[in-house]
């Protein structure tokens, strides 16, 4: 695989990495705190209710557990490509 190719295949499994986990925010901010409020709403979760707690505090969670998963997984492609230093 030549340095072009190469680069070409990094780009696309990171854009693919990109894409899910940005998938992945929107369910749980936009979906959760938006669309089905009313249905977790029913739930409690630490005296509050879990589509109150999504909107509030869980989408901010969820984004900073999928920095971190993002950066594994990228450390982890960097290697595969050969790009680590």
């Amino acid at each position: 695989m030549d340095k072009k190719e190469n680069a070409r295949a990094y780009w696309r499994k990171n854009l693919q990495y990109l894409a899910i986990l940005l998938s992945i925010w929107f369910v749980v901010s936009y979906g959760f705190g938006i669309l089905l409020k009313e249905p977790l709403d029913a739930i409690p979760l630490g005296g509050f209710k879990l589509g109150f707690w999504f909107a509030q505090q869980g989408s901010i969670y969820t984004f900073v557990v999928l920095i971190f998963v993002y950066v594994r997984l990228m450390n982890s492609l960097d290697k595969k490509f050969g790009y680590r230093e």
